[in-house]
């Protein structure tokens, strides 16, 4: 699976994934799928890649 840019995302999400991963990591998940599952919970919590702001609307 091709793994698509980080670059939209906000540092505060990046760390967020980071953290998730280190996490999963600990208990026992591979690193790969550990950062796959990562990315998924900050876009699950967060809707995906820098959305935050005016202008934007939320549905």
């Amino acid at each position: 699976m091709a793994k698509g840019s980080k670059d939209k995302y906000t540092d505060k999400q990046k760390r967020k994934a980071e953290h998730i991963e280190e996490s999963y990591e600990d208990r026992g998940v591979s690193q790969e799928e550990a950062e796959r599952r990562a990315w998924a919970t900050v876009n699950k919590q967060s809707g995906g890649g820098n959305k935050s702001g005016s202008g934007r609307s939320s549905g």
